[in-house]
């Protein structure tokens, strides 16, 4: 049986950030993973807004000065339109700030944290490796691997994604309301230049948004209702390309595919209670929300930063899995997570509500909020902190 101070089953971007950021601890980590990332040909579809706060922890493990430059593109401003003329537009430099965020992939986050994972002298990693079963002891978690390894520790980690072996395996609740919805994921050329412009429309079909890449290209995701995915996904490349670009009002041109058009299904996830003794959850394996706001990341690589900012600061008599430690972890994540969900789930239902007269009435609040710097000021302040 091996032992250490933590284990950490999920080495995706929360995960494996968070074993990053104990790497200046005297904690012995093990991290489990099924297979490591891998880079794709091209560009990766899957792409993330990394907040101003989410890229500084990135820095402060290490990990973000690493990254290729070339790879990344700030966000300058956003333009949010409304279904039937709303509109609300946020820029850096009328914030003051150099940069709304960044867009990046994330498999390029994700290659970075796993080549600085193998440097790590407090880290073992275990990969390719599968959980098989867990034991919750009074002094320790008890894990034993697909192959009959056993490894145990204080604290049991679950970072393995919004479908988390772990959270079943402890028994605690996951609650899924499905949005029957899908989010269409794909990259462009396109005709005319972006200047680090995020846009974003509110539709009859969903929301669309365009993410600005490096270069003359783009991304999208644009959720929306599962018929309307499914067609959109078998389209032929012309067809899709002509059907995003009208949607986006031809506001970067003519489009070009770089890579085909990708689907996963939506959910709104809460789970009440994302510790237990000798557990904690983090990332998607502790919630779920809308892509429209693109939190979902930044709420990962904020529990990584809780957490090891708690575990770091124990002593060393300290019990780590301990549950009354735990739940300050809990309490400090729980206010920013609820809003987050309630605020996407809410946009989201607003947008999609038919009822008489609350389209004027919604896109005359965008154009209101438009128009209050000090408010529309104090959202972006709030984003480049929380985001």
């Amino acid at each position: 049986m091996q032992q250490f101070d933590l284990i950490i089953v999920g080495g995706g971007l929360a995960g494996a950030s968070l074993a990053l950021a104990l790497r200046n601890t005297r904690l012995r980590v093990a991290l489990v993973e099924s297979q490591p990332p891998r880079r794709p040909d091209g560009w990766d579809a899957r792409i993330y807004a990394v907040s101003p706060a989410n890229i500084e922890f990135l820095d402060s493990i290490g990990a973000w000065r690493h990254l290729d430059a070339e790879r990344i593109c700030p966000i300058r401003a956003m333009e949010v339109f409304g279904d039937a003329g709303g509109a609300l537009s946020f820029s850096a430099y009328e914030t003051g700030v150099p940069q709304l965020g960044c867009i990046l992939e994330s498999s390029l986050m994700a290659c970075e944290f796993w080549e600085s994972a193998k440097r790590q002298s407090n880290l073992t990693l275990f990969c390719p490796a599968r959980p098989a079963s867990v034991e919750f002891r009074h002094d320790a978690a008890v894990l034993r691997l697909g192959d009959g390894a056993l490894l145990t520790a204080p604290l049991l980690v679950g970072a393995d994604g919004r479908d988390s072996w772990v959270r079943q395996a402890a028994g605690l609740a996951a609650i899924n309301t499905p949005y029957g919805e899908k989010g269409v994921v794909a990259n462009f050329a396109i005709e005319k230049p972006h200047r680090g412009r995020a846009f974003q429309w509110f539709r009859d079909d969903g929301v669309l948004a365009f993410l600005p890449l490096p270069g003359d290209r783009m991304s999208i995701v644009w959720s929306t209702p599962d018929a309307h995915a499914d067609e959109l996904c078998s389209l032929p490349d012309d067809l899709f390309c002509d059907r995003v670009g009208e949607a986006g009002s031809g506001i970067l041109g003519r489009l070009s595919l770089l890579t085909p058009p990708a689907a996963f299904s939506l959910r709104l996830m809460r789970v009440p209670q994302t510790v237990a003794p000798r557990l904690a959850l983090v990332g998607d394996a502790a919630h779920g929300i809308h892509p429209l706001s693109g939190h979902g990341i930044n709420l990962g690589f904020q529990d990584a930063r809780v957490l090891a900012e708690l575990l770091a600061a124990s002593q060393p008599w300290q019990d780590i899995g301990e549950e009354r430690l735990l739940q300050r972890y809990q309490r400090a994540r729980r206010e920013e997570t609820a809003l987050m969900q309630t605020t996407t789930d809410s946009l989201r239902r607003l947008f999609r509500e038919t009822t008489p007269g609350l389209r004027p009435l919604r896109n005359f609040g965008l154009s209101l909020t438009n128009g209050l710097p000090f408010i529309k000021n104090a959202l972006v302040r709030y984003a480049l902190g929380a985001l």
